[in-house]
């Protein structure tokens, strides 16, 4: 079955579902909240999946599949008929409209664009309003130059002209693409991720410290060797361990004093200094 098919389907399905009367609905929402009846939520979901339809197909013309709008809607509807409280006296659909038209906007909000369109409500609200004030205005007075229309938009949603700026630049644009070929680059197959300035130390310096790192590993080990048991449990439990045991927590093991254990670590840190020196004075550091 085709992905269309399977859309018309759906629609045609929550087209056919029918419209609960008022009385039917609060009864339903009442199993749900009291009785934790399934049955009743998926009924009340299902009435109102034409109204996640209707609100999915005010988004279509952001570019996204018309059957993740609608799925997303339905997860909004979902979690309104979770919270949705039946004292209140309030039509679910009323209450749902919001869950529903919420849900599909952070959907569009993360998946339009690898860069993202907002994060605060008045972010959300240029993004979604944009376009349509825009077009409004220039309509209403073709005089209007893009500055002029961006302050106005600004006023009217209460957000700063900069913002208005940077996300018109963002809705106008195209995301490109690392592997797309670069206009400054050297030669003809050159990618723009070519030119990416990376943090990570160069090639040499990793293999560098990979060696170093293992030469310290094999002398830490042939250190550890020099004692005796009771001082190779206590560097390891406070020293080589991820979570390092207290001296009370030791010295409980060991059945000696903190004080002891104290002794006993300081002594066994001098042994491994002095047999780390003897391999690299530059390890004399340790611990």
């Amino acid at each position: 079955m085709t992905t269309m098919s399977a859309d018309r389907r759906m629609i045609k399905m929550a087209m056919a579902a029918p419209y609960l009367e008022r009385g039917e609905e609060h009864a339903l929402a009442l199993r749900w909240k009291e009785n934790d009846d399934r049955g009743a939520r998926n009924k009340i979901a299902t009435a109102h999946m034409r109204l996640v339809i209707s609100m999915a197909g005010k988004f279509r013309n952001f570019g996204l599949p018309m059957s993740d709008l609608v799925q997303e809607g339905y997860v909004g509807l979902l979690e309104a008929a979770a919270r949705f409280e039946p004292e209140r006296e309030v039509r679910f659909s009323t209450y749902a409209s919001w869950w529903i038209r919420a849900s599909i906007q952070d959907y569009i909000l993360r998946n339009w664009s690898i860069v993202r369109g907002g994060t605060s409500s008045a972010q959300k609200a240029l993004f979604f309003n944009l376009r349509r004030l825009r077009a409004k205005l220039a309509k209403g007075d073709t005089q209007l130059t893009v500055q002029s229309i961006h302050q106005e938009i600004a006023a009217a949603l209460g957000v700063s002209l900069n913002d208005v700026q940077v996300m018109d630049a963002r809705l106008s644009g195209n995301d490109a693409s690392l592997q797309a070929p670069s206009i400054s680059g050297d030669s003809d197959s050159a990618e723009r991720m070519d030119f990416l300035v990376s943090n990570e130390p160069l090639p040499d310096e990793q293999v560098t410290s990979m060696i170093d790192g293992e030469r310290r590993r094999k002398w830490l080990a042939s250190a550890l060797t020099h004692l005796n048991e009771r001082e190779m449990k206590i560097i390891s439990a406070r020293r080589l361990a991820e979570d390092g045991a207290t001296l009370e927590e030791l010295g409980a093991d060991l059945g000696i004093s903190k004080e002891r254990v104290r002794q006993i670590e300081s002594r066994a840190i001098e042994k491994l200094r002095s047999a780390l020196v003897v391999a690299d004075p530059h390890m004399a550091a340790f611990a």
